[in-house]
């Protein structure tokens, strides 16, 4: 965000955010959702939590975090997914299991509470990290299962989350990850994110490679 060479870097080798967070004082835009497909995102980070995305057709306790997360059970939006409040964990528990898909979008693996950071950690406010947006809505979908060791993710279920991102109006897709041979169902979902003028951000570069 802002190199001075503090861990050995080249300076101003950075994205000039000081410079951009002084246009006009725009730090945030409450109004943009960041869908996160990842391995999830820790929403009760002290980081990011007031930031979280919260799906506004699932009724919810007003004090539902107090209480234990005690969601009603109900598929408020009929989407098919019940008490869908923060996204949705599209991998489950087990990497070879297509069908363990739960409610839980919690980072058991932290990468994508780290991307999540990046984005839209909550700024000027004295704890941990700042993001790049420091007011923003981070949707949680988890494409990465429990036991991922390997990093490896069905296109069946990044493409369910595609689709849900595009379902709940996101603006932006954000998919740190990489991947194999070519996908026709991938390809497809992605002119879907193309048609509804929703910009998607891809990894580039992890492995040194074109």
């Amino acid at each position: 965000m802002n190199n001075t060479g503090q861990t050995g870097g080249t300076v101003d080798a950075d994205i000039d955010a000081p410079e951009a967070w002084d246009i006009k004082s725009d730090t945030g835009f409450p109004g943009i959702t960041v869908a996160v497909t990842d391995t999830g995102i820790d929403y009760e980070h002290v980081d990011v939590n007031e930031n979280m995305w919260i799906n506004p057709g699932e009724d919810m306790p007003v004090k539902w975090i107090a209480d234990d997360n005690d969601f009603n059970d109900v598929d408020d939006d009929g989407n098919g997914k019940i008490d869908d409040i923060y996204g949705w964990d599209f991998a489950g528990d087990f990497a070879e299991d297509p069908f363990d898909d739960d409610d839980d979008p919690m980072d058991p693996l932290g990468h994508g509470t780290h991307v999540a950071g990046i984005i839209g950690a909550e700024g000027n406010n004295g704890i941990g990290v700042t993001g790049v947006c420091w007011d923003v809505r981070l949707m949680a979908l988890k494409i990465f299962a429990d036991d991922s060791e390997e990093a490896e993710s069905l296109v069946s279920d990044i493409v369910q989350a595609t689709d849900y991102a595009i379902s709940k109006n996101a603006n932006i897709i954000n998919a740190s990850w990489g991947g194999g041979d070519y996908s026709i169902a991938l390809y497809q979902a992605l002119e879907r994110v193309r048609d509804k003028g929703i910009l998607f951000v891809a990894a580039a570069g992890n492995y040194n490679m074109n």
